[in-house]
């Protein structure tokens, strides 16, 4: 039970409580809620910031695989450019000048290919975009919370 005995004018205690072992260096409930407010917003901040650093390292990831695919489509344009080419040489010309550009086509078309694979395995490196460290060090914040309310 915690009624309190005291004029207005003074600070209460509440029934059973003693001023016995109060320090006046133990801080008030007011400095406890500021420094409180002030250490969850800093938590907030540095949380958002590992977020923002985390995120931008898989986009970079990311681009490089978005870069790669690029390149494989511009190599596949080029292998169909060299493919039709060797198909007007082969009906122009005899055997060996189609032959040379039917082979330099579907070497294109393999690079690119190659290029393709590399370009799909960067990407899925970079991993979905949430950022899961940030994510884990919030779960532990909040467990810690929790766990510091209950005693």
């Amino acid at each position: 039970m915690s009624t309190s005995i005291g004029s207005p004018g003074e600070a209460s205690q509440p029934v059973g409580a003693s001023a016995v072992g109060a320090s006046s260096a133990d801080p008030s409930l007011g400095e406890l809620v500021k420094t409180m407010s002030a250490d969850l917003s800093r938590l907030v901040r540095d949380e958002m910031q590992l977020a923002q650093v985390e995120l931008s390292a898989k986009a970079k990831t990311a681009g490089v695989g978005i870069g790669a695919f690029g390149g494989a489509g511009v190599l596949a344009f080029y292998g169909v450019a060299v493919l039709i080419a060797a198909a007007v040489l082969g009906l122009a010309t005899v055997l060996p000048a189609w032959l040379a550009a039917l082979i330099v086509g579907v070497v294109v078309l393999l690079v690119a290919g190659v290029a393709a694979l590399i370009g799909k395995k960067k990407v899925s490196e970079a991993g979905p975009a949430m950022p899961e460290r940030t994510v884990a060090s919030v779960k532990e914040d909040v467990a810690e919370i929790k766990e510091s309310i209950k005693r």
